[in-house]
């Protein structure tokens, strides 16, 4: 019996959870899946939750029936990975074997203010409470600020306020035009230092920049934020923005877990892994998703689900073919697209090389709305065909390399 330890049940834990159990059921395999909530997070939807939608969530039983995983539900709060054990914030200790290490990221929380004044997207949890943020501008009269001078009183205005997103990644632009559509009264400013979809091609980059002035949102490029504010943001100059709501998504970083227990991480607190995503210092750790600097002949993998599924179906081959005495092979990824939601009536998907740097071809409009929808729902189909080994690994990597 080997007792193989998943920790986290996010889109890349559960495939590799489902994927491991399968593959190793004939070896011996013994699979834990632990997960500090009992229902599945569905994180590519979180900028819709937080703009007062409720996506359909389900429970983690649910998600993995069939496999024979057990499901350990706990908050991970330390790591020993020299006596191969995880402890719990409950003080239970679950020791294994081989361990996958799937806890994603969290908000860089390195600028001042941000842990204490910010929105964040870190879970479920976290974007609920930034829609009910928003519904309470939404229904509260709230003085316009902007223009005012000294001595000078504002009209109270329902359903008005300014919320602040920061950052112009893809998420930022996702949350900036989600927010403006579902509460068309709240003035939406998006902070950003580059321009927003900046990684995209110019005709891509187009049908999004008439998108946010078609929503209202306030582009401002060329910010530095230096603090997070209780009512909004101050600037490298000293400039301040009010915010009666500050969302924050300019960047994550990997859990101090992971350095703390003495696993090899590089400057953003991801794991460093080898080809075979094994930790380069504890080899029986294998590290998967935002958690893992996985390094490709064109860089490091960013964070994304489009790369993170292919790294636990990768992890769950690699550790399989090293209990049946096997070399692993070496991970290959290749991106396909950039899909990017503008509310719930538009969309631009920009379509990829492999190094993620864009092709001519995008969609736009309609068809790409159905586009991104597909993407957002296919990890349920997906988790279902890994259950029926109907998913080989390598269908994931079937661009890498090619221009």
């Amino acid at each position: 019996m080997t007792d193989i330890l998943v920790l986290g049940a996010g889109y890349t834990g559960v495939t590799a959870a489902i994927r491991v159990a399968v593959r190793t059921r004939r070896v011996g395999g013994r699979v834990r899946l632990v997960n500090a909530s009992p229902r599945f997070t569905q994180r590519l939807r979180l900028h819709q939750t937080a703009a007062g939608q409720r996506p359909a969530t389900r429970p983690l039983s649910e998600v993995v029936a069939g496999t024979g995983i057990e499901l350990v539900e706990g908050r991970v709060t330390g790591l020993d990975v020299e006596r191969r054990e995880a402890r719990l914030a409950d003080g239970r200790v679950l020791g294994y074997d081989k361990l996958i290490y799937a806890l994603g990221a969290v908000t860089d929380a390195s600028v001042p203010g941000v842990a204490e004044h910010a929105y964040v997207y870190d879970d479920h949890a976290a974007a609920v409470r930034l829609a009910e943020r928003l519904d309470e501008l939404t229904a509260a009269p709230m003085p316009r600020t902007d223009g005012l001078t000294a001595g000078t009183q504002a009209t109270p205005t329902p359903g008005t306020g300014t919320v602040v997103v920061a950052g112009g990644g893809l998420t930022g632009v996702e949350s900036a035009t989600e927010i403006a559509e579902a509460h068309p009264g709240l003035r939406v400013i998006l902070l950003t230092r580059g321009r927003p979809g900046a990684m995209m091609g110019e005709r891509a980059r187009a049908h999004l920049d008439a998108a946010l002035e078609r929503l209202g949102v306030e582009v401002r490029t060329g910010v530095d934020i230096t603090k997070v504010l209780p009512d909004g943001i101050e600037q490298a100059g000293g400039e301040l923005i009010h915010a009666d709501a500050t969302l924050w998504t300019a960047g994550t970083r990997g859990l101090p877990l992971a350095e703390e227990s003495g696993l090899t991480v590089d400057e953003r607190g991801r794991i460093v892994v080898d080809s075979a995503l094994r930790s380069v210092s504890h080899p029986d750790v294998y590290a998967v998703g935002d958690a893992a600097a996985v390094t490709q002949p064109y860089g490091v993998l960013h964070g994304t689900c489009q790369g993170g599924i292919p790294t636990g179906l990768h992890a769950a081959d690699s550790l399989a073919a090293t209990l049946r005495g096997k070399a692993p092979r070496a991970f290959r990824f290749g991106y396909v697209h950039q899909p990017v939601s503008l509310g719930r009536k538009d969309a631009v998907i920009q379509f990829t090389r492999p190094d993620d740097s864009p092709r001519r071809g995008h969609l736009k409009g309609r068809l790409a709305v159905a586009y991104k929808e597909t993407v957002s729902s296919s990890p349920m189909p997906t988790f279902w065909l890994l259950k029926h080994g109907l998913v080989p690994v390598r269908a994931f990597a079937l661009t890498a390399g090619r221009g």
